[in-house]
Formats: C-alpha cells, sequence, structure tokens
C-alpha cells in the first residue's frame, strides 16, 4: 500500500468537508422544520429550549466604590487597582460613603 502526499491528503480532506457541508444543508431545512413543529406542538418557549437569558447586567457598567479626593477619578474596586490607589495600606480612605 503505497502511503499519500500531503496533497492527497489535502484534497481528500476537501472533498469531505465539501460532502459534509452539502449534507448538513440537506439535512438542516428538515431539522428546522422538526423543531419548529415540535415547539408548537408543545407550546415551549425560548427559555424552555434554551434555559434562562444571560442577564442584561453582565459586562456592564459598576457603580464607583473608591474615590480620588486630589483628581475626582473613580474605581469600582475590579480588575486590576489604578496607580493611585495600588500601594495604598488602608483603601478605606478611598471609599465613597
Amino acid at each position: 500500500m503505497a502511503s499519500k502526499t500531503v496533497a492527497d491528503l489535502k484534497a481528500q480532506l476537501e472533498r469531505a468537508q465539501a460532502e459534509l457541508e452539502a449534507a448538513i444543508a440537506a439535512e438542516s431545512a428538515q431539522v428546522l422544520a422538526d423543531i419548529r413543529e415540535k415547539v408548537a406542538t408543545y407550546g415551549f418557549t425560548e427559555k424552555d429550549v434554551f434555559g434562562r437569558k444571560r442577564s442584561a447586567t453582565v459586562g456592564s457598567h459598576v457603580a464607583a466604590k473608591y474615590l480620588n479626593p486630589k483628581t475626582g477619578e473613580t474605581w469600582s474596586g475590579r480588575g486590576r487597582a489604578p496607580a493611585w490607589i495600588k500601594d495604598a495600606p488602608n483603601r478605606d480612605k478611598f471609599l465613597i460613603k
């Protein structure tokens, strides 16, 4: 049995990829129709199918917790500490009250 070259294997991979994409395209319409039918039949909601939605607050702005009295700069206390507070032995004096 002769070993295949890299070019032969790449061509085989490209053919297999094209065959896979064609099979997905052929089957996806039927699968989607089946899913829609079952959702309608059983009255599933988006939450039933996908679980709870991510909160809209994920990644949103967090209220400032610390204030630099000299510049008015603020920091939420999350992430890397800014230079004006990172070496402070007691951060309590910077807390926003």
